[in-house]
């Protein structure tokens, strides 16, 4: 079973690690455990400072950090064809990005701006469909694309509000994309996360209230681990999902299925 795995020396493109409680980052853990070369992309100084201290804590090296805003087509593509003539193969993207102005979640959703919905879109949403763009030229050997999407993709929850909207075109994003990179052996699939506390997470006014809800009501009683999502991630870049894509497999202790 271990061989089906097949990450070890694996070249895994990992965006989105904000700090040590990301969920980017509890993914990247999982991936140096099976031997992956992991690279980084950031956008920002401050984020490369909080990888490069996230890499010296844990004594851990990355293959490769590059800058890469997600918000600009020409840094997309100039951050992948580096990536591709550093390592020649990417196997693997994890694509964990999403921001939306601190107006538009505290406020009433029918009062979000234009502009407000068009950057949440922009950033959460389209920023996968470009960088799994950039990175099919370079996935030549096939691979997985894996993105991270959240329950109020599907559910009214309070205080989420343009980001649902923009994680529900993620998770439709999805679907388009395993389709058309499918014949390429590329598969794309999004993790439904639980909620952990992440620095994305303090952003939301109802989370204490959402926390306490999933540990009184899913079934395992709990909420999950960034370990756990970056586990399941592992499961989904490897060759044991090999037969799995346009998915959104939810990593929750069940309190999706709950009425």
């Amino acid at each position: 079973m271990k061989d089906l795995i097949q990450l070890k020396d694996k070249n895994i493109v990992v965006m989105g690690v904000a700090n040590e409680r990301s969920l980017a980052w509890g993914v990247a853990k999982s991936l140096f455990e099976v031997g992956a070369n992991v690279i980084f992309t950031y956008r920002k100084e401050r984020s490369l400072s909080k990888i490069e201290k996230a890499l010296n804590d844990n004594n851990l090296e990355a293959k490769l950090v590059v800058e890469c805003d997600v918000n600009s087509d020409e840094s997309m593509k100039a951050a992948f064809e580096l990536i591709g003539k550093e390592v020649g193969v990417i196997h693997g993207v994890v694509h964990s990005v999403a921001f939306a102005n601190a107006e538009d979640l505290k406020n009433d959703f029918i009062n979000t701006s234009r502009e407000g919905y068009a950057f949440a879109q922009d950033t959460s949403a389209y920023s996968l469909i470009a960088a799994a763009r950039e990175a099919a030229p370079f996935m030549t050997e096939g691979g997985s694309i894996v993105t991270m999407s959240y329950l109020g993709a599907e559910r009214v929850l309070e205080g989420y509000n343009v980001m649902g909207i923009a994680k529900a075109s993620l998770e439709a994003s999805v679907k388009y994309l395993a389709l058309d990179l499918g014949k390429n052996n590329i598969r794309v699939n999004a993790i439904s996360a639980g909620a952990v506390r992440t620095l994305a997470a303090k952003g939301i006014s109802s989370f204490n209230t959402i926390l306490h809800k999933i540990e009184e009501t899913s079934p395992l009683k709990r909420n999950v681990t960034a370990e756990e999502v970056g586990d399941m991630t592992v499961a989904l870049l490897s060759n044991l999902s090999r037969g799995v894509t346009g998915e959104i497999v939810y990593v929750d202790s069940g309190y999706n299925i709950m009425g």
